[in-house]
Formats: C-alpha cells, structure tokens, sequence
C-alpha cells in the first residue's frame, strides 16, 4: 500500500457489497443477519482486506474488543484444546481472547468477572466451579457444561445421549456386563448427565450393569470397586464406561496391576476425545466432544447478546464415538 492509499472503511464495504452500512455493522459485530447480506458482506471484506479497527470502534462503543475465557487449566488436554477453539472462534469475529487459569480458585472466577464491570472486558465464556460466583450482568456471561441461573445461557456436550451411545456401543461390541466409573463435581453441572444416560440405556436395554460414582473423586478411588468385583482373576463385567478419557487411562494402569487387559479381557469407552499431542491418535476409544462446535456457539451467544439478541438457556450439541484401541475391532 503506498502512501496515497488508505486503508478501506466500513462504509467502503457497504459501497462494494451494495447493502447498508449498518448491514456491515451487524456483520462484523457476529449479529445474525440474512444469509445473502451476510455472504455479500463477507465477500467484501475479503476483497477489500478490511480490518477491523478495534481501537477506534472501542471509542464509539465502549467496548474494549477484549473477552475474558476463563478454565480450570490449561494442562488437560480437553481445557486445552477447548482454550485453542475459543481463540479461533472469538478472532474469526475481530475479538481477542484473555486466558485466566482459574485451578478451581474463586478469587480467580470472580476476579475475570469484575473485569467487565470495570470495563476492561466486555464479555466472560466460563467453565467455572466456583457456586458463589456473582454475575452481576447475564448479558456478558456464556457458561460452558454448568447451568448457572435463570438468564445466563449455557453451552454443552450431549452428556445424556453419550451416556446412552457408549452403552449402545459397548453392547455392539459383544459386551454383556457393564460399569460405569465416574468422578462428578460437587455442583450439579451437565457432565453428571453422562452417568444418568448409561443408566437409562442399561435399564432400556435389560443389560446387567453396575457404578460407583464419587464426588470430586481422588486418585484411585475405583481401585477398591475393581477388586471387589474380580472372581477367579475376571472381572465380573466385560465392558466399563469411564466418565473421561484421563480416567480410562487411569484404570487402565490399575487393571494392568491386576493381570487383566484392554480390550481382550474388558473392553472400555471414555469421554472427552482426547487426541495425542491434541491432534494425533486418541488415547481411547470414546465419546468425542465437538469442541469447536462448542466454542462457535458459546461465541456466537456472546456476540449476539451484544447485540442484546434472545439467548436460549441450554444448547446440547452432539457428540460421537470413535474408536481408540481400548475396545475390539469389529469383524
């Protein structure tokens, strides 16, 4: 670009996309507008190379373009990659994202929050434990796998439906005794709904089934139940659904301890879908979270609230399964 040149503005995209300035406004801004706007609004911007100028819209609107995301971690890998879906789906709408690792802490929750009514954020999207947690504005906040309070929308997995789909795929892969091994939070959150759903489908379905289900689970807390359940050095189960994918792994080690192996002897499903490296192999055969679809969506509530747009209270997105080593191949 020389010196003559400038760089373009929103009403330059309006010129070349033929629609009102304020159809452009709207677009950049990730509020709904008709599809053939929408894809004329786009095509425009691509032609042109228009940038969004964060500063000088952070004036007019007193918006800082910042979000805060916050996350227990940033070490598993389902947080991780969850983290990296977030900063693509908030950049794809000219948005910046601030990472707060929170380690359950609740000074750290509720300290992301005060950034929006201090102005240095204009919006939180959540995984957060912390049940004191005050939102003092439902519009600036998405929760992702907890269900917070009337007004405050929450995006998640179908922990139900996956429930059902491991039993379903256990049992087509020749299972006939099942387990679920769970670890579930101490606030009521939608990952709970995982044991709830193989329940179901075990009761449905007439198969022999049975649990343990540990609140804040340490490690090892399943160790006692799988001797409990050895006879004659089986188990008494032939196929096992754990909660997460870490946890499939982890009963792994100990069933190894026990002379019993996956899958010839016990076949098991996680939860999560948790890949090697985040994008090699998975480490189990599991239940797969659409992660990116949950970022896309908690995003696209998050914007469109800015636009002070209807927010339904709970989205369930689907999931699948795919094998991962620790269930058999099928013939």
């Amino acid at each position: 670009m020389t010196s003559e040149e400038k760089n373009p503005t929103m009403k330059d995209v309006a010129n070349e996309a033929g629609v009102a300035l304020g159809t452009v406004s709207k677009v950049v801004r990730g509020i709904p507008v008709g599809e053939e706007y929408r894809v004329k609004v786009e095509r425009a911007i691509k032609k042109l190379n228009y940038r969004v100028n964060n500063y000088a819209r952070g004036l007019r609107t007193s918006r800082t373009g910042m979000v805060a995301v916050l996350l227990p971690n940033l070490a598993h890998p389902y947080f991780a990659a969850l983290g990296n879906a977030l900063n693509h789906s908030l950049s794809q709408k000219g948005l910046n994202m601030m990472v707060c690792c929170t380690d359950g802490n609740p000074d750290a929750e509720q300290y992301a929050l005060d950034l929006v009514d201090q102005n240095k954020a204009d919006g939180v999207i959540a995984l957060t434990y912390d049940p004191d947690l005050k939102i003092h504005n439902p519009y600036t906040f998405i929760a992702i796998d907890r269900v917070l309070g009337q007004g405050i929308p929450t995006v998640a997995s179908d922990n139900y439906g996956g429930g059902q789909l491991a039993v379903r795929e256990l049992i087509h892969h020749g299972c006939t005794s099942l387990a679920y091994i769970g670890s579930v939070s101490s606030l009521a959150n939608e990952p709970a709904k995982r044991y709830s759903g193989f329940e179901n489908a075990c009761r449905f379905m007439n198969i022999p089934f049975d649990s343990i289900v540990v609140q804040d689970g340490p490690d090892g807390f399943y160790t006692d139940f799988l001797k409990q359940h050895i006879h004659d050095g089986k188990l008494d189960f032939d196929g096992i659904f754990c909660c997460t994918d870490l946890i499939v792994r982890q009963v792994m080690d100990t069933l190894k301890d026990m002379h019993i192996s996956v899958p010839e002897d016990v076949q098991m499903i996680g939860f999560d879908g948790v890949r090697e490296f985040g994008i090699g192999n998975l480490k189990c055969s599991t239940i797969i979270q659409p992660v990116q679809a949950i970022a896309d969506t908690a995003v696209a509530l998050l914007t469109n609230a800015f636009g002070e747009g209807i927010t339904p209270p709970l989205i369930c997105l689907p999931v699948e399964f795919a094998e991962g080593g620790t269930t058999r191949k099928l013939l």
